[in-house]
């Protein structure tokens, strides 16, 4: 067991929270009662399957990529957010969320452990930023299509930017796509994000990069994973990781 305000104290720290100027706020989002934890439930979204499941399984902390209180989304706890937060307190059950820092970590990170699993090499941040780069032997970009769909478990969408074989490729995760500008610029091959909108076809064409969208949910399921795991490990706490199918 550890005191939940120390846990949060901790992961902010390892995390690096001070540094980001993020979406929402990182850290402690919920205080579900319990001064205490001893099991943690992890997920990348606090839905409400997810907030119910972990509830299920009697955890203490909900720790997920993508909690609430985004900026410029509205203030009263009403509808869905409501009845979200309504079930973590009567449940019993808090919650952590950490989003940018989480992303960049250099060994926990979302970006770090996409590019591991991958099997990139050389993979480092693009001008110490959330885009990251490496290397891979020249293959095509179907083959790396390939590739992601087996890491993954979901098939990623291409859209062909150039001609040649694919050496560099730089990723960011989750709703990145407009990084897409940055990885050009750098002179990459090819660049993978999350999602994809209208006008990334065109910037991919235009740019003279390939761009593959593998999923938001698809490519942010390791670091909260790892999170999750290294926190078990380091004070002896119970861990179990809520992987609810999105196919976004």
């Amino acid at each position: 067991m550890i005191e939940l305000l120390k846990l949060e104290q901790y992961c902010n720290e390892l995390l690096g929270v001070a540094r980001f100027d993020d979406y929402c706020p990182n850290g402690l989002q919920v205080d579900g009662g319990k001064p205490e934890i001893g099991h943690i439930a992890s997920a990348v979204t606090a839905s409400q399957a997810v907030i119910e499941a972990a509830i299920e399984q009697q955890a203490d902390l909900l720790l997920v990529h993508h909690g609430y209180f985004w900026r410029g989304e509205p203030a009263p706890l009403t509808g869905i957010k409501g009845r979200r937060i309504r079930s973590l307190l009567h449940g019993g059950l808090s919650m952590m969320a950490y989003h940018l820092p989480l992303d960049a970590h250099p060994t926990l990170g979302n970006n770090y452990l996409l590019g591991e699993r991958l099997g990139f090499v050389n993979a480092a941040p693009l001008d110490q930023g959330l885009v990251w780069q490496g290397e891979l032997p020249e293959v095509t970009p179907e083959v790396l299509v390939d590739r992601i769909a087996q890491h993954l478990d979901r098939t990623p969408f291409l859209i062909r930017g150039h001609s040649r074989l694919v050496q560099s490729v730089g990723w960011c995760t989750g709703a990145a796509q407009n990084a897409i500008s940055e990885a050009a610029a750098a002179g990459l091959d090819l660049f993978i994000s999350g999602e994809i909108s209208e006008s990334t076809t065109h910037l991919a064409r235009e740019l003279g990069i390939h761009y593959i969208a593998a999923g938001h949910h698809a490519t942010e399921r390791y670091g909260v994973q790892a999170l999750g795991e290294h926190l078990a490990k380091k004070f002896v706490l119970t861990h179990q990781f809520i992987d609810e199918f999105n196919p976004v």
